[in-house]
């Protein structure tokens, strides 16, 4: 299972997610679009080095050799706007876990075999982003699904009341980011979704 960070500052953000691993959080996606450089290594070098590999960067990707980093992120517009796939392929990320943002079944479809999963997004009305809702029913685009070389995670607006229903409909895994971050417990949240998951996975 996947957390994202929130993109602001949380109170006690660190805290909470040394706590999600405590709870054997998977992966944690540290995206934070308005943080500059030098920010972003200063917010990763409070995370123990010991969940490092667990660190999933969405910017300055440069970082990740220095920290220890070994999981890149792209977005759907990064991966556009990359004059050359092939950059993608660079040195930087050979032999490295990438991820990727996709909006519809199409792009997801349409990716290199070298993504690892994709987030597919939105499938409900998300919790974090105001009127930010699905176009088309994802769980119906699902079943156009020809690339099984990537997996598919669930992004947008998923909770423990629609986690079961997600996973039931096709989707491999689940990522959260409102559910936890606008919780009043983010934590206990977290551990109610963990178990619905790995009871379904089993």
């Amino acid at each position: 299972m996947i957390v994202i960070s929130n993109a602001l500052t949380v109170v006690d953000e660190i805290k909470i997610i040394h706590s999600l691993f405590e709870e054997e959080l998977s992966l944690f996606h540290i995206r934070k679009p308005d943080f500059s450089e030098l920010e972003m290594a200063q917010f990763i070098q409070q995370i123990n080095l010991k969940h490092r590999n667990k660190l999933v960067l969405h910017s300055h990707h440069e970082l990740a050799e220095d920290l220890g980093i070994i999981r890149f992120h792209f977005s759907e517009k990064e991966r556009e706007n990359r004059h050359n796939v092939s950059a993608i392929l660079s040195d930087l990320y050979k032999n490295k876990s990438k991820s990727a943002s996709t909006h519809s079944i199409e792009d997801f479809n349409s990716l290199e075999s070298d993504f690892d999963y994709a987030f597919l997004s939105p499938v409900f009305k998300s919790i974090s982003k105001e009127n930010y809702q699905p176009k088309t029913d994802l769980f119906k685009a699902l079943k156009s699904r020809t690339n099984y070389k990537t997996k598919t995670i669930a992004l947008g607006g998923i909770n423990s009341k629609n986690i079961q229903k997600t996973l039931e409909n096709g989707f491999d895994n689940i990522a959260l980011l409102g559910a936890v971050w606008s919780n009043t417990n983010p934590v206990k949240e977290f551990k109610l979704c963990q178990k619905i998951v790995r009871s379904h996975l089993q």
